[in-house]
């Protein structure tokens, strides 16, 4: 008699079967996540714990900045202590007693080269590093650049140190997992981990963020820290949190690599960050201003304001003109203007790409340097402040003209977007009306206005 190799199972069998072929399943798919999840970091905290130092800065403070003491009820019981403290002046900390900051910083040159942020050493009299060891060492200021919040810092060993690699921040993803290490609130050699919560981020702290987000832990203290990728290199350096309590809520920013090792490189070079200088004031192309000038979209940065004698004004560049190309790259949004031009070298030739009117033009421009106290271009729209009045202007050109009836002898400023609930929304202006005057004072274009 031939029977099969296996009988075949009864109705409760066939249940039987599928409850475990389902339990392997399971069994499967977690082991594949947890082999996608690190099983822990102890290797490469170990390997670059080492390279992480304290950066404390110490500062005079001035007379007429001592601060104040609190005031107490005449009753209070412990109002005595405070006024009979040793050293204490009525009203306040002694003005020869000198402010500290402690922040964080790595080590990326055995010689002694150190990466933190500007404003842990903003306005120091004295800079001194705390390695892994506790050995202490003077250190001396290379160069800050406050437009990153990068500074470099440069020490002399005895002996060669621990220096950390940079990484490709442009190759990491948002799920990533990251390391933090640093000295927050003053708790040398503490490491967090987390992922990349958001990538580009912009926060408003200065005219080229793009920070990564992590929901890693950084506190006040961890300025200056590296932030690592998996493979142990240096993808970010950890500068700011969001926080409404100044402790950790899982909202953490890092400059990324790709922007803070040219800046760091720059800085090592020159002591300072030469930027490329177009000339120019320029604005975000809204939805309105899209519409009105017949876009497709909003790319581009909008020109309200041309520098007299800049190279945007030497190239013929002209309000109103509609930048879509720079240097051979397309210009999304005013902010990648900005990146753009800081980046071009300078003295160099540079392609610009305008939409003006009906057609598109190329111009060539020399690219010049920005100087501190000058800008190169303002990714806040032309207007005056919007924090306070809440509106947005734009040129007269022949498409806004069309678009909102006005005539052609009409000359002022387009009003091109109202805040709600701004004081220019409050006053009644509104998309479409054209300011002539301001004042006494007749206006032609936004800048006359601003």
């Amino acid at each position: 008699m031939i029977r099969p190799a296996m009988r075949p199972p009864a109705a409760g069998g066939r249940c039987l079967w599928l409850v475990i072929i389902l339990a392997l399943t399971l069994a499967t798919g977690a082991a594949n996540a947890q082999a996608d999840r690190p099983a822990d970091f102890s290797d490469l905290v170990k390997a670059k714990l080492p390279s992480v130092v304290t950066v404390t800065s110490t500062r005079e403070i001035e007379p007429d900045q001592r601060i104040p003491m609190p005031q107490f009820p005449p009753d209070w019981p412990f109002g005595d202590f405070f006024d009979n403290l040793p050293g204490m002046p009525p009203g306040g900390v002694p003005p020869d007693r000198p402010a500290r900051a402690l922040g964080s910083g790595f080590i990326i040159d055995p010689a002694g080269y150190i990466v933190t942020n500007n404003h842990v050493i903003e306005g120091a009299d004295e800079i001194e590093v705390v390695l892994n060891d506790d050995s202490e060492l003077p250190a001396q200021l290379v160069g800050t650049d406050p437009a990153t919040d990068l500074a470099l810092l440069k020490v002399e060993p005895d002996n060669p140190l621990p220096a950390l690699e940079w990484g490709d921040s442009g190759a990491a993803e948002v799920g990533d997992w990251i390391v933090a290490i640093g000295n927050p609130f003053g708790l040398g050699g503490s490491v967090s981990a987390g992922i990349i919560s958001a990538t580009a981020r912009d926060i408003h702290a200065g005219p080229y963020d793009d920070f990564i987000q992590t929901d890693a832990a950084i506190n006040q203290g961890n300025s200056g820290g590296p932030v690592f990728a998996m493979d142990g290199k240096v993808i970010g350096v950890a500068t700011a949190i969001f926080s409404q309590s100044g402790g950790n809520i899982g909202i953490g920013f890092a400059i990324p690599s790709a922007l803070a090792r040219p800046v760091i490189e720059q800085l090592r070079e020159h002591g300072e960050v030469p930027r490329g200088w177009l000339g120019v004031q320029i604005q975000p192309v809204t939805d309105e201003i899209a519409e009105a000038l017949g876009l497709k979209d909003t790319a581009g940065a909008l020109v309200s304001r041309v520098v007299p004698d800049s190279p945007a004004a030497e190239a013929g560049l002209q309000v109103g003109d509609l930048i879509v190309r720079f240097d051979g790259r397309d210009v999304q949004d005013a902010r990648a203007l900005q990146r753009i031009v800081a980046e071009a070298e300078i003295g160099s030739s540079a392609e610009v790409t305008v939409r003006r009117d009906d057609s598109t033009e190329t111009l060539t421009v020399t690219v010049g340097r920005l100087e501190i106290e000058s800008q190169q271009a303002s990714a806040a729209p032309t207007e005056t402040d919007p924090g306070r009045i809440g509106m947005a202007l734009a040129p007269l050109t022949p498409e806004m003209r069309e678009q909102f009836g006005i005539t052609e002898g009409t000359g002022g400023a387009l009003v091109a977007d109202i805040a709600q609930g701004s004081p220019a929304a409050e006053a009644g202006l509104q998309p479409g009306d054209v300011i002539t005057r301001v004042g006494s004072t007749e206006v032609q274009e936004p800048e006359d206005v601003v």
